[in-house]
């Protein structure tokens, strides 16, 4: 806060009263506004080392999470490649062994989709009120129809109350504006065909086809019964109630997407499933995986050590210079990298694949011969997937690495979010601190100015007496003389 404007040549005295009051001032608050400056910039260094911190912390755990998505694993120890998309797709695991497999699909599973008879006033019309029970495989889900039901409320409740059980159902009109209500469950195989009862005029037997042109009494299983997939796997014949097959091929995991094309003379054209080692892929994801800790790692070498001023001496601070925070995040890190991996394999620790600290600046490196040479062992592959990934969500490296920071970057509890709340709440002292010096300088300011302004004052008085004095006595010894 600037002081108030200060008078300046005293009158009476010829002093600078504005310079001797100043001077006064700024010895009495030079140390305070010096300290409050100093920790005011040593604050706000630290509140923007901890945004920086955090961002760094999430950014690597995000990479984390990324690499050991389940839906696609970056470290995927073999690669299974389907020739004919189209037909069907392929995934492996862990426990994937490299070959090649012939695949004819011959049927899809498909669910069921069941209709009503026609109602002539179409949407609108009338549905008693009761228990509407659609029963699937032994097992009954009912829902509630209210009075005044039409056959739009009913879908409504339909789809209100069985979403959640997959099954749905809407209201098909024909050219005559007769209307049916149609339902449709998403669980597929054989056996899983509906049925309805408890309502009048909603009656469905799915397990009876309605045929192609049906009458408007009829109602039934729309086109074909719910059925189990079929298909052929290097001869054998394989069902599944789903369009997604594990366990058929040891490791692997196959989804249908259409049957298998014909030739001119009806004979199906398999599709070629082949399983590789992911040697290449595991390369890349891991250096991946390094380069997020290595980014990490240079984040926080900087947040912490000093650099050098204009002399070239290692006295500038960062924002955790001397603090430990940082040094227990890294060792936390750091030690998940030497603890021994999930499972009962060759490959136990992140080293032995040829993953090394360099020495000098902490930072991961690769011996790529250490790695093509592990690589060549036998199901290494595998053991890869299983070191990075785990055995159950927790105990991947991956995981165990993101879990590492969690402590530190978890929203309001953590470290990190702690001594935020505590940096914010010094940087609120300081101001408060700095608003108690500004009135204090105000305050003395105005109490020297004054002191010295009536001193000023006084001298003049003083001054007057002393010249009223002086003329007395010469005119006294002029008179004198005159004599």
């Amino acid at each position: 806060m600037a002081s108030p404007i200060l008078p300046g040549s005293g009158l009476g005295s010829g002093l600078d009263i504005g310079a001797i009051v100043t001077a006064l001032v700024n010895a009495d608050k030079s140390a305070k506004q010096t300290q409050i400056d100093t920790q005011t910039k040593t604050n706000s260094l630290k509140i923007s080392g901890v945004g920086s911190l955090k961002s760094a912390l999430a950014a690597f755990q995000k990479s984390m999470t990324d690499l050991g998505k389940a839906t696609s694993p970056a470290f995927a120890g073999y690669t299974a490649t389907s020739d004919t998309p189209t037909v069907l797709g392929a995934t492996s695991d862990s426990t994937a062994v490299p070959g090649s497999y012939s695949v004819i699909v011959n049927k899809l599973a498909t669910g069921s989709k069941v209709a009503s008879a026609a109602f002539a006033g179409g949407a609108t019309s009338a549905i008693p009120s009761g228990t509407l029970k659609i029963s699937q495989n032994g097992i009954d889900y009912n829902v509630a129809i209210p009075a005044n039901a039409t056959l739009q409320s009913t879908r409504d409740a339909i789809n209100t109350a069985q979403a959640s059980n997959g099954i749905s159902a809407n209201i098909v009109t024909d050219a005559s504006g007769a209307s049916r209500l149609v339902i449709n469950s998403s669980k597929t195989g054989a056996g899983m065909d509906l049925q309805v009862s408890g309502i009048a005029g909603l009656e469905i037997d799915g397990t009876q086809q309605m045929g192609t042109s049906p009458a408007a009494g009829a109602s039934g299983a729309v086109g074909a019964l719910a059925q189990d997939a079929s298909l052929t796997i290097d001869g054998l014949t394989v069902t599944s109630k789903s369009n997604t097959v594990t366990g058929a091929i040891s490791g692997m995991t196959l989804s249908l997407a259409a049957v298998s094309p014909k030739d001119a003379s009806g004979t199906p054209t398999p599709a070629t499933v082949t399983v590789a080692t992911n040697t290449a892929g595991i390369q890349t994801s891991l250096q991946t995986f390094m380069d997020s800790y290595n980014t990490l790692k240079r984040t926080i070498d900087t947040l912490s050590n000093a650099t050098a001023d204009a002399d070239g001496n290692l006295t500038v601070s960062a924002a955790f210079t001397g603090d430990s925070l940082p040094r227990s995040l890294m060792a936390d890190i750091r030690s998940q990298l030497t603890q021994s991996s999930a499972g009962t394999g060759q490959l136990a620790v992140l080293a032995q694949m040829g993953v090394l600290t360099d020495k000098e600046t902490g930072e991961l490196t690769l011996d790529t011969k250490v790695f093509n040479d592990r690589m060549s062992i036998p199901g290494m592959s595998g053991q890869v997937q299983q070191m990075f990934s785990g055995t159950n969500a927790t105990n991947g490296l991956l995981a165990r690495m993101s879990s590492a920071v969690d402590p530190y970057i978890k929203s309001g509890t953590g470290l990190l979010d702690q001594r935020s709340t505590s940096l914010t709440n010094a940087a609120a002292n300081l101001k408060k601190q700095q608003t108690a010096l500004d009135l204090h300088v105000t305050s003395l300011t105005a109490t020297l100015t004054a002191k010295y302004n009536a001193m000023d004052l006084l001298v003049g008085q003083m001054k007057a007496t002393a010249s009223n004095i002086t003329s007395f006595f010469s005119s006294l010894n002029a008179q004198q003389s005159a004599k």
